[in-house]
């Protein structure tokens, strides 16, 4: 007995080690599928009107509705759509009330970067979005090329001189040859696929620690 108690110690601690991991992703899978299914039901909600006081946490993906001006002047993300390369349309948009805020107008092919879009008035739908897409791994914008590796809301309404608030126009009364895109919610849910790993490491550690025991019983007789 003496020989074995240090190893059912060390075997129920990695166990409990093991478990406790894959409860603590169970909690994370419950955490984050919540988040899913409220965000799915905030870009369900029907428009309204843009907030006098927009909060970037409060209201993100609230579903907007506004009247204004395209304004001159647009920031060209590169991107691709269904394999093609092209640009995501960034402008400014002057509102009825005299706000100037971002508009993400939606894709355009690369052979139309240099095309002349009208812009004007337009009566736009979408949502508003703070997008987190920079990091110490994208390039810093070609500003003489207009060409952006990223959306960062605070950048663009420096250049563009808005507000910092972005709409993502899902549809307009005004495309100017420019496809509208949905937003698409870029947040992965592997929990469940992580609870199962911890959980299978932990009934391996048990079934090893017990392989261990019986060897260790079958030496002693």
């Amino acid at each position: 007995m003496n020989r074995r108690l240090p190893l059912i110690i060390f075997g129920l601690t990695g166990a409990a080690i093991l478990m406790s991991l894959g409860f603590w992703q169970l909690q994370r899978l419950t955490w984050k599928t919540g988040v899913l299914a409220e965000i799915d039901l905030r870009l369900a909600e029907l428009p309204v009107a843009l907030p006098l006081d927009v909060d970037p946490v409060a209201d993100k993906y609230l579903q907007v509705e506004a009247t204004g001006m395209i304004a001159k002047g647009e920031l060209h993300v590169l991107t691709f759509s269904d394999g093609s390369p092209g640009f995501r349309v960034i402008a400014p948009m002057v509102l009825d009330d005299g706000r100037r805020i971002l508009v993400d107008r939606g894709f355009l092919l690369e052979t139309e970067k240099n095309s002349v879009r009208v812009g004007g008035e337009v009566t736009a739908v979408g949502s508003l979005v703070w997008p987190q897409e920079t990091d110490k791994y994208v390039p810093d914008p070609n500003l003489e090329k207009n060409i952006w590796f990223a959306r960062d809301v605070n950048l663009m309404a420096a250049a563009l001189e808005t507000d910092q608030i972005m709409l993502a126009i899902s549809r307009s009364t005004n495309n100017d040859g420019i496809t509208p895109q949905r937003v698409s919610v870029n947040i992965t849910n592997r929990h469940l696929e992580y609870v199962m790993t911890w959980f299978s490491l932990a009934a391996i550690w048990i079934g090893m620690t017990g392989y261990a025991l019986r060897r260790i019983k079958s030496k002693a007789t």
